[in-house]
């Protein structure tokens, strides 16, 4: 072969190994990384043949924190184009190879919905639905966080309200998968000063703990504390677990 025919031969050459790194690094790579997870093996127990944990009435669960998604003021173009498309990637990588039944996000999904104009909360809202599209097999629960809707003395219901009608969430409420139950607290509003946000978190609160106080008390076909039941709302029996916003955690 003459100098002249290997060029194309190695032109070729090259072309692949670039398209065969761009295929590795940007779709290929995240599949051996996530592959190391793996759902904890859970030992049956009599808890758990009674269908609260254990064997096939474990909750696989996912939980995420402070996506961050950059917004029109303070996000280039270009950091935003790498950033979601690694976390979308990483995202529905996760998904394909763990089918958790449910995904928490605590918080902080946007970062500058604190004071984004509605144009631009519509567009992070749309992107953020793009990256995380989920089948129905999944359920995708948001907490909000302080980036969502301002820190506590810039948090108004304006805002909180916007938050909550686009991802139908509420401040404080209970998530029930499999007999689990989630318990999911606003904890920008838990400042204690008394702000009208604050008094409406905690008298939820209360409202809930009486709710699976009761449930218990039902459960355990205890008579004491009954006469203070009356309207309770019924939950499994088993005690909550607490999500609420915290800062950098992401749990494989």
């Amino acid at each position: 072969m003459s100098r002249f025919g290997a060029r194309p031969v190695v032109a070729a050459l090259l072309i692949a190994v670039v398209v065969g790194a761009f295929f590795f690094c940007e779709y290929l790579i995240y599949i051996p990384t996530i592959f190391q997870c793996a759902w904890p093996k859970l030992e049956r127990t009599r808890a758990g043949e009674e269908g609260i944990g254990g064997g096939d009435s474990a909750v696989r669960a996912m939980v995420l924190s402070d996506t961050h998604l950059l917004g029109a003021v303070g996000g280039h173009w270009f950091d935003k184009l790498r950033r979601e498309w690694q976390m979308e990637r990483a995202f529905q990588t996760a998904l394909w190879l763990l089918k958790p039944e449910v995904v928490f996000i605590l918080g902080d999904i946007f970062d500058e919905g604190k004071w984004s104009s509605q144009k631009h909360w519509e567009d992070d809202v749309r992107r953020f639905h793009r990256m995380f599209r989920h089948s129905p097999d999944t359920e995708l629960v948001v907490l909000v966080g302080n980036h969502d809707i301002g820190f506590h003395y810039e948090m108004d219901w304006f805002k909180l309200q916007r938050f909550e009608k686009v991802f139908n969430a509420s401040s404080t409420r209970i998530v029930t998968k499999k007999g689990v139950n989630f318990l999911l607290v606003n904890s920008v509003a838990l400042h204690g000063d008394g702000c009208p946000i604050c008094q409406s978190v905690e008298k939820e609160l209360i409202r809930l703990s009486r709710d699976l106080y009761c449930s218990l008390q039902n459960a355990q076909s205890n008579g004491e504390g009954k006469e203070n039941c009356e309207g309770a709302r019924s939950y499994p029996p088993t005690a909550p677990i607490m999500l609420q916003v915290t800062t950098e955690v992401l749990v494989c």
